[in-house]
């Protein structure tokens, strides 16, 4: 079965930085997902698939430009395997939190092959900017999606 994360879901971070992830995403997950640091300011979350995909595409980044050399040590260096446990919370790092600025409000939004956490003000920000140009990105992106 193909994976498909969809929808928006708001939840907290309880006090030692646990948050819910929805029934809908446990359903395709097993007990370990990768958390790491995601674009645009949030946590993107995979599947433990998903992250040996995206960890073989890493490797054949040439090591000697300084942009892949950058964009590796971003994507890896706060990258964690977490453990999701009965109640169906993952215990977010510390280094991940504040690096998506997330105080206690936060979105999980699922973004087709995987999901992410934000910030809720942040994500309702950048929300409100998508919303106002989505006609335009759609239609740039046309030859994409067909």
């Amino acid at each position: 079965m193909k994976m498909m994360f969809i929808g928006e879901y708001r939840h907290n971070l309880d006090a030692k930085g646990r948050v819910i992830i929805p029934a809908k995403f446990r359903e395709q997950l097993s007990y370990n997902i990768i958390l790491t640091r995601g674009l645009d300011g949030c946590i993107t979350v995979y599947t433990q698939d998903q992250w040996q995909k995206i960890y073989e595409e890493l490797k054949k980044l040439p090591t000697t430009k300084r942009e892949a050399r950058m964009y590796v040590h971003m994507l890896t260096s706060k990258a964690a395997e977490v453990e999701i446990d009965k109640q169906g919370r993952v215990l977010i790092p510390s280094s991940l939190i504040e690096e998506a600025d997330i105080e206690k409000a936060c979105v999980i939004v699922g973004t087709a092959d995987h999901f992410e956490i934000w910030s809720e003000q942040r994500w309702d920000d950048y929300y409100a900017k998508a919303s106002e140009s989505f006609e335009d990105i759609a239609e740039k992106l046309t030859d994409f999606l067909i």
